[in-house]
């Protein structure tokens, strides 16, 4: 089907609304479902044209509206492509395009393309000998709210792995700053603890998927399915010559990029045998185009632990579960508290994660298990409380909900109140533990 404007759905709807001035709602029990599924049974003839093509919309347009006029748009975009099965995705990347990079630990970047990938990871001294996480990033960088998560996470990494509270980076002005920034928050710098706390070494590697989809229409025909299986082609390439273990390899996705990594471990693990150790998703987005007749995106048991972190379920993201345990900011239908636009809220769970990434941060994100946030704040959560980000524990499941602070440091350095319903035995937490944002 040939994409023209509003992705060629113009089409559907207009034999939509002829289908329905020729055979009103009489007929069969088969007439009245195909009339309930009309776009104009639950969306203007006027809106729907109204919508703007792939080509023409951006990120900006988005970050230029209102959280609620942002989650409705998307809204509109996803249920035609939902009820429209003819829209498969077409758009898969070339390995060649899409950029990579390795961040080294003086903060310079090493760049290359992803069909180099493992021929340059052989290059990097000790690669491999410690762990290494490799973030599949899910929109590009021109968006500010996008440029300052991934800077945020990238710094994380590099205070965790290397001891370096701000690290320079002159070859790769997206992530970094020739500047230093004085530390201003938990995700610079919470306390000094990190500090006197030893270095985790590792290294990290940044897929920079989101700088190819570079329009709306590129990002909602993405073949998630096909790129992810590129992806994992690579990662059993860096598995068998670079030899790097699946056991020390977390792949973190970001939006898209999320639903990705879930493909590029399940064909790991086809090719291999053999799971990766963790996925995380940060905010897994919607998946606009996908084949009717295949499973796609992540889900339990791509990894041997995947979890999920949404924080922007009626927006760009998804309330789906997708992980061993999904990690709700505000419950399952609430955009991430403090952001302006869909954009900075999907952007959220990006820097809710950089925060525990930081030594001495790991605890801050408190959740119980519940299934609403209404369960959560009557205190009839079920179960222990759990950590969400870098500690979350690999024998989690299920959904768990907490509350966050609208602004920097977001983590609310406390416990997840006590639920009713549980009676088991928490450890207390230190009397100095600062939480002055609660």
């Amino acid at each position: 089907m040939k994409l023209v404007k509003t992705f060629g759905l113009l089409v559907l709807i207009v034999s939509a609304v002829s289908a329905g001035h020729k055979h009103g709602n009489h007929g069969s029990g088969n007439t009245q479902v195909s009339s309930n599924l009309r776009p104009t049974s639950w969306l203007l003839v006027q809106e729907l044209q109204s919508l703007p093509s792939g080509e023409d919309m951006s990120l900006q347009q988005l970050e230029n509206m209102s959280v609620q006029e942002g989650e409705r748009l998307i809204g509109k975009i996803y249920h035609l492509f939902k009820i429209n099965h003819n829209m498969s995705p077409s758009y898969v990347p070339s390995a060649s395009n899409v950029p990579v990079v390795f961040v080294r630990p003086n903060g310079q970047s090493v760049e290359t393309n992803l069909n180099e990938l493992v021929t340059k990871a052989k290059q990097q001294p000790n690669f491999g000998n410690e762990e290494v996480t490799i973030f599949i990033t899910g929109l590009p960088q021109t968006s500010p709210a996008v440029a300052k998560a991934n800077k945020k996470l990238v710094q994380a990494y590099m205070q965790r792995y290397y001891g370096q509270q701000q690290p320079v980076n002159a070859n790769n002005q997206d992530y970094e700053s020739n500047e230093r920034q004085q530390a201003t928050s938990s995700e610079e710098d919470y306390s000094e603890s990190w500090k006197q706390q030893k270095s985790n070494r590792g290294n990290l590697v940044i897929i920079k998927l989101g700088a190819v989809l570079t329009n709306f229409k590129r990002y909602a025909l993405l073949d998630v399915e096909q790129t992810g299986q590129m992806i994992g082609k690579t990662l059993v390439q860096l598995t068998d010559e670079a030899d790097v273990p699946q056991e020390i390899i977390h792949l973190i996705g970001q939006g898209i990029g999320a639903q990705v990594a879930g493909a590029a471990g399940r064909q790991y693990k086809r090719w291999t045998g053999h799971q990766l150790r963790r996925i995380t998703a940060l905010d897994p987005a919607k998946i606009f185009a996908s084949n009717k007749n295949v499973l796609s995106g992540l889900a339990r048991g791509d990894a041997d632990f995947v979890d999920a972190i949404h924080s922007s379920t009626c927006g760009m993201g998804t309330r789906q579960r997708v992980g061993d345990v999904d990690f709700y900011v505000n419950g399952p239908a609430s955009a991430a508290p403090g952001a302006d636009n869909v954009v900075e809220a999907a952007m959220r769970a990006t820097r809710y994660y950089a925060e525990s990434v930081r030594p001495g941060n790991e605890r801050n994100f408190a959740a119980v298990p519940a299934s609403s946030m209404q369960q959560y704040e009557s205190n009839e959560g079920y179960g222990k409380r759990a950590y969400m980000g870098i500690a979350a524990q690999y024998d989690l499941k299920g959904d768990y909900v907490l509350n966050v602070n609208a602004k920097s440091p977001f983590g609310r350095s406390a416990p997840a109140q006590k639920q009713g319903s549980y009676h088991g035995l928490h450890q207390a937490w230190r009397s100095d533990k600062r939480n002055s944002q609660n």
